[in-house]
């Protein structure tokens, strides 16, 4: 079967579509681009609504179409001009006087409600309008991915950022999101997102696909009513006999299909975001506890959640540790390593960069165990410069944040260049315990205590 054909920017040829329809929608409003050149101007002429509610739709349709179509500057120059809509501060200043000089409860009531009407940026009340046009909450999930783009060297959107973010977050709570699943009768549409999506093991080919999707497969999303063709998120689970401890054999396309009934354990490979205008607002600890739910009540003879994760950081940690003039093996791994390499003692830095172990087992068989053990202490021990209790990992992050333990690192489990490069090839499996998840979290969140496994914790130890 041949490689999947991907277009890239299915998001882009959604918006063509929906631009389209903004034109149709603007009507009369439409101006020449020449008149698009003060933003500010038309940003005035839709939050004063002349002519009702219909004419200011149809002037947030068009400029929502003339942003789309945009270059990189103009764009800039778009969100400058709308971050400048900020609150006026003359009119802050009297607010706060007002409830300064307030005599009672019931006044300083009334005061406060008008310095929070007064903090309110006018940009707000535009970004709403930009939400309430057709496919406008499509359309601002792509802005603000503009916006992260951009407002590191900009500072005056972050602001906007911020604002944009707030906004997308109440609208994006979980409480309004639609779970569902994905399979192979799913429209190609949907199917083709799955493909573009997936950015933890790339999918190859339509068999490939077809693979994930079979019998013992599953694959749950979050929709949006608002996005409803737009997977927002999603997690490819497989049931299995036993925890998986190679990505390579549980996407084998040869391997034989097991009887779902019989499996005892759903096993997480793969979890994605799908867009990057979402970015910070987290719905993945649902997404997993609802599956949880879903696959317990659909097979009684699951006993076990797990997750067979990447160490995205892994191997970065070792080369910085590693330059900075780090002892990370013991006398004895050493000598190990040097008997496993006929008698000379090998650059541990070298070794891993040419992985010459991949080659040879006897190599192979020795680095196991301390790569491991280094794993462990990379998970269970490391953290982010001034934030102590936090892993160093991103993903172990995730997990742990979630209710997740650290139950297992295997050894080769991910030989693809992707997993060497990023890990060592070495992955982990996260269990998902229902009786243990929210002790887990709050031991994490509160105190920074990494649950894991009895095994893990006597290797950092030793």
């Amino acid at each position: 079967m041949s490689d999947i054909a991907i277009e890239a920017g299915l998001m882009d040829r959604a918006m063509r579509r929906v631009a389209s329809f903004w034109r149709d929608l603007a009507g009369a409003v439409q101006r020449s681009p020449a008149a698009f050149s003060d933003f500010a101007e038309e940003f005035r002429e839709c939050l004063q609504a002349r002519g009702g509610e219909v004419s200011a739709r149809k002037r947030a349709a068009a400029l929502a179409e003339r942003y789309r179509g945009l270059d990189e500057t103009g764009k800039l120059d778009f969100l400058r001009a709308l971050a400048a809509f900020d609150s006026d501060a003359l009119a802050v200043t009297r607010a706060i006087e007002k409830l300064s000089a307030a005599p009672d409860a019931a006044l300083r009531a009334i005061a406060l409600a008008g310095l929070r009407r007064a903090l309110e940026p006018p940009r707000l009340r535009l970004l709403t309008a930009f939400g309430a046009i057709p496919d406008g909450v499509k359309f601002l999930v792509m802005m603000r991915a503009d916006l992260l783009r951009l407002k590191d060297d900009e500072p005056l959107l972050q602001a906007l950022e911020t604002d944009l973010k707030g906004l997308l977050a109440s609208w994006f709570d979980v409480g309004f999101l639609e779970l569902r699943a994905i399979d192979w009768k799913s429209p190609a549409a949907l199917l083709e997102k799955l493909v573009q999506y997936e950015a933890v093991h790339r999918i190859r080919t339509w068999r490939d696909l077809r693979n994930r999707l079979d019998s013992d497969r599953r694959c749950y999303a979050f929709f949006h009513p608002r996005m409803p063709d737009e997977p927002l998120i999603f997690v490819e689970v497989a049931l299995e006999r036993g925890m998986a401890a190679s990505v390579q054999k549980l996407l084998d396309e040869k391997a034989p299909v097991l009887d779902a009934g019989q499996a005892d354990t759903a096993v997480f490979y793969s979890i994605n975001n799908c867009q990057r205008g979402l970015d910070g607002i987290s719905f993945g600890n649902f997404l997993i506890k609802r599956v949880v739910e879903l696959l317990a009540a659909e097979f009684p003879k699951l006993k076990t959640f797990c997750t067979l994760s990447p160490m995205p950081g892994f191997r970065a940690w070792l080369g910085k540790t590693l330059g900075a003039g780090g002892i990370l093996l013991s006398t004895e791994e050493e000598a190990a390593l040097a008997t496993a390499n006929g008698g000379v003692a090998p650059d541990f830095a070298r070794l891993l960069a040419d992985r010459a172990w991949l080659r040879q087992e006897a190599l192979s068989r020795a680095l196991a165990p301390m790569l491991i053990r280094l794993g462990a202490r990379y998970l269970l021990q490391e953290s982010p410069q001034g934030r102590a209790g936090r892993t160093l990992d991103p993903v172990a992050h995730f997990h742990l944040s979630n209710g997740a333990r650290v139950e297992r690192l295997n050894w080769r489990a991910d030989v693809s260049e992707n997993g060497l490069r990023q890990s060592c090839g070495l992955m982990v499996n996260y269990l998902y315990d229902p009786a243990s998840i929210e002790n887990n979290h709050e031991a994490y969140v509160g105190d920074g205590q990494r649950a894991a496994s009895g095994g893990l914790k006597r290797l950092i130890r030793a």
